[in-house]
């Protein structure tokens, strides 16, 4: 793997790639608290079957793609950002692979553009409709989101997560996690703040999506602390095409971590689909 950076408009993207550029592309998208690194176990085997991947430190994560101002990470600038990368390198469209809020933000760019996806795999966070309704009327959702309070205040979350030599951040990952790197990230100056302004960022639009209408894979793992069994099985009603629900077994919330191997043989079986479809 290689890493280069991508310029969209006045941003500069650190982009981890890897594999020949003239094969088919697959976006791999982190989450939160993480960074490029959470595909490294995924990546190599994508690769080996002849994949090109393409893996960006999102808006926030990279340095040279850190505005200030919560407005600056609304949703659509995030989507942007995603259809401003395969423009720079020239893609028309690609398979897209999300984790976490890397998975919100493909569910939202693939039923906002989905001339650019040519297929789908969301991981952990279902689709964002299906997640704001467990939200609403599940309590066991509502008691694993209540986190989401903290980091939406500005300041208070930043102290929290980061004192005592950032605690409370690495107490997040699993053991299988390399969270030594995502925390040194985040301690630079600024980064955290920008990665929790998606958080901020957030309005009623964010749950308000459009069925998706591209082939997608859902994988969800059942001890996962932040997303809960009702969101994951209301997913697929938001979804208007062929549609696939993978749970994984004792598996927590860091999927690509803890389960590379389960989780690419997913995204490959899912591409293998839509070339035939």
């Amino acid at each position: 793997m290689t890493m280069t950076e991508v310029t969209v408009d006045d941003l500069v993207f650190d982009v981890s790639i890897a594999g020949e550029a003239n094969a088919e592309p697959v976006v791999l998208l982190h989450g939160f608290p993480q960074t490029h690194a959470c595909w490294d176990r995924v990546a190599p085997t994508l690769v080996e079957h002849g994949l090109f991947t393409i893996a960006p430190d999102q808006r926030g994560y990279s340095p040279g793609a850190r505005p200030l101002g919560t407005d600056a990470y609304r949703v659509e600038n995030l989507v942007g950002d995603i259809v401003g990368i395969l423009d720079a390198l020239g893609l028309e469209s690609a398979y897209v692979v999300g984790h976490d809020w890397g998975a919100a933000v493909a569910w939202q760019l693939a039923a906002r553009h989905p001339e650019r996806v040519r297929s789908l795999v969301a991981v952990s966070v279902p689709h964002t409709a299906a997640f704001n309704q467990a939200l609403r009327e599940d309590a066991d959702q509502r008691e694993r989101s209540t986190y989401m309070g903290l980091l939406r205040q500005a300041g208070k979350a930043e102290e929290v997560l980061l004192e005592d030599d950032a605690r409370r951040l690495r107490a997040m990952f699993s053991e299988r996690s390399p969270d030594d790197r995502y925390v040194r990230h985040l301690q630079e100056p600024g980064a955290l703040t920008a990665a929790l302004e998606w958080y901020r960022a957030m309005t009623n639009e964010f749950g308000r999506l459009a069925p998706v209408t591209v082939p997608t894979t859902y994988v969800w793992s059942n001890q996962d602390s932040a997303i809960g069994r009702a969101g994951a099985e209301l997913c697929g009603e938001h979804v208007d095409a062929d549609y696939t629900f993978v749970e994984l077994d004792g598996i927590s919330h860091w999927i690509p971590e803890e389960a590379p191997d389960r989780l690419a043989d997913e995204i490959l079986r899912r591409v293998a689909q839509s070339r035939v479809s």
